[in-house]
């Protein structure tokens, strides 16, 4: 039996947020069977369990935001993309502040924090969503779509013009039968530009945004003196936001997701409509890891 997972023992860490540049306390925690992965903001009276559905995003400027009524928590799709490629399917996540901390920018922190605390197997079988015919979502010249396939794979395009960026990869297909998430994906930072740093200021956004935690590029180069971690870093830092956002499906997927200039506001919007259309996916379990794709091997 394919089993689901959680961590073995609680962990905390400390950390700024990204966007709203505030310090808060992060604790993960052991969850039981069928709970799924749940946020809760500990600052707050009363405290509100927010689980990690694509139901319950409220926001996806820049970063995929949880909300229930006054509690609300931004920043989760790294953390959520840390526990997709380690298949965490049960987590309670505490939190003392309004966002998750950004660490380096990449989700290598929080895998580092959730092998620290362990991986532990629970008696019940794993659930997964099964693609069974293709969803897509366009938005002008951006799309994204889910297509079956027995396995989960993503490929991505992405379009800048820009000087630094056109070296670089700007497309990307990542196979996870063939693939360690850890190795090709969780190491690769998000990234900005110097020139919108004031105005998303302005709206409160990136105002916890560093040299050491992204990757800023001015008009024509990386600012910032460390080496890409991958040649094609930038493509590979908006695969790991999709795994993210699409772990916000509650199971994780067996399919393929296919993409050109998505975001976190089109990565939801086609999790909504997947689940709007229900003769588009099923739900399984194998009972024999053998009958499993690999990729979830």
């Amino acid at each position: 039996m394919l089993r689901q997972k959680t961590i073995t023992e609680s962990i905390k860490t400390v950390g700024i947020g990204l966007h709203s540049g505030n310090r808060s306390n992060l604790f993960l925690k052991p969850a039981p069977i069928n709970s799924g992965i749940q946020f809760v903001r500990i600052d707050q009276v009363p405290q509100t369990l927010i689980p990690a559905l694509a139901e319950h995003v409220s926001d996806t400027r820049l970063a995929s935001v949880l909300q229930i009524g006054e509690s609300r928590i931004s920043t989760v799709e790294h953390l959520l993309s840390a526990c997709a490629g380690l298949g965490i399917d049960n987590l309670l996540v505490e939190i003392d502040g309004e966002e998750i901390p950004i660490m380096d920018g990449s989700a290598a922190s929080f895998l580092f924090l959730i092998q620290s605390a362990g991986i532990t197997a629970q008696d019940a079988p794993r659930s997964f969503i099964t693609i069974k015919e293709t969803v897509e979502v366009r938005e002008g010249d951006k799309v994204a779509r889910l297509v079956p396939h027995f396995g989960f794979k993503l490929d991505f395009l992405i379009d800048f013009k820009h000087p630094a960026l056109d070296k670089t990869g700007q497309r990307c297909m990542i196979d996870f039968d063939k693939t360690s998430y850890v190795k090709e994906i969780g190491r690769a930072r998000t990234f900005g530009f110097a020139h919108e740093v004031e105005y998303l200021r302005e709206i409160g956004l990136a105002r916890g945004g560093s040299l050491d935690n992204a990757i800023v590029l001015d008009e024509h180069r990386i600012l910032n003196n460390e080496e890409l971690r991958y040649e094609d870093e930038f493509v590979r830092h908006k695969i790991l936001d999709a795994i993210g956002d699409l772990y916000l499906a509650g199971h994780p997927i067996i399919g393929a997701y296919e993409a050109e200039k998505s975001g976190h506001a089109l990565n939801n919007a086609l999790l909504r409509k997947l689940f709007a259309h229900p003769q588009s996916y099923a739900i399984v379990q194998f009972d024999n890891l053998s009958q499993a794709p690999l990729a979830y091997q």
